[in-house]
């Protein structure tokens, strides 16, 4: 059984061997190669010509054709070699920027450094000054006065300066009654009260009134109104002498001046002040 199989394998390729000789092509014949640019070419010439006298006459003489092709390839380099002529200078065009136009095109690139503003120096503040305005009669003028310099005084205070002589007097007094006997009505109602040292005024013009005291210095006077005030009644004081005078005192607002305070509160004069005496 194997001998079959290769005697049937070996008939295939013998036919196939016979078929490839049989349609195969006939080689082509040899292209003749060409010779290399710039070298002589070499010929076969019958007739028993002297090689070297034949090689010896196409290197004194070369042909046309040989000159040629030598004479191609040295153009070509030295046309390669040949600087080339220069180029004529393009003209701007209209719309170009000039150079000095550009110029800040190129500093708005560049990166800027932030500007550092210096704080302006601040001014130093003007030093306080402060008054005293005046005099006025009485406290109630004084207070008065007060009111109307407002906001131009702050802040202040009312001082009175007592008289060089000491002869002033302040009496505390109850309005004069309608009569005798409403005076007396009244008295009762002091006692009543828990209070002492009262006469009633019998003539002049304060006739019926009932005065509550009579002190040398304002202090005192005051502090008998008060006590008169907390037992209900509705007292007065009466300066009489050589009374003090009393003067409005304070600082004087950013930016006004004394002769401002002064024209506002009605005071007839101003005086300089030191401002720690307000302390």
């Amino acid at each position: 059984m194997l001998t079959r199989a290769l005697i049937v394998v070996l008939a295939i390729l013998n036919l196939g061997v016979a078929s490839w000789w049989l349609l195969r092509s006939e080689p082509a014949p040899a292209a003749a190669a060409k010779p290399a640019t710039g070298v002589a070419e070499l010929r076969w010439l019958p007739g028993g010509t002297d090689a070297a006298a034949v090689a010896q006459t196409a290197a004194a003489a070369p042909t046309a054709a040989l000159v040629e092709r030598e004479a191609a390839p040295t153009a070509a380099v030295a046309a390669a070699e040949a600087p080339a002529p220069a180029a004529a200078p393009l003209a701007p065009p209209a719309d170009a920027p000039k150079p000095a136009e550009a110029a800040p095109a190129v500093a708005a690139a560049k990166p800027t450094e932030p500007v550092v503003e210096k704080p302006a120096p601040e001014k130093p503040a003007a030093p306080p000054r402060c008054v005293a305005l005046g005099p006025f009669a009485d406290r109630a003028a004084a207070t008065a006065a007060q009111g109307r310099a407002g906001s131009l005084l702050a802040p202040a205070r009312l001082r009175e300066q007592p008289a060089a002589s000491g002869s002033a007097r302040y009496r505390v007094l109850l309005p004069a009654a309608a009569s005798r006997e409403d005076a007396q009505a009244t008295v009762k109602r002091i006692v009543a009260a828990g209070l002492s040292d009262y006469y009633i005024i019998s003539q002049g013009e304060e006739s019926n009134a009932i005065a509550l005291g009579q002190y040398r210095n304002r202090e005192g006077a005051e502090r008998r109104i008060a006590a008169v005030q907390a037992a209900g009644f509705q007292p007065r004081l009466v300066a009489s002498g050589d009374a003090g005078q009393w003067w409005l005192e304070g600082q004087l607002a950013a930016g006004s001046e004394p002769a401002q305070a002064q024209q506002r509160s009605g005071a007839a004069q101003q005086r300089s002040l030191e401002c720690t005496r307000l302390r």
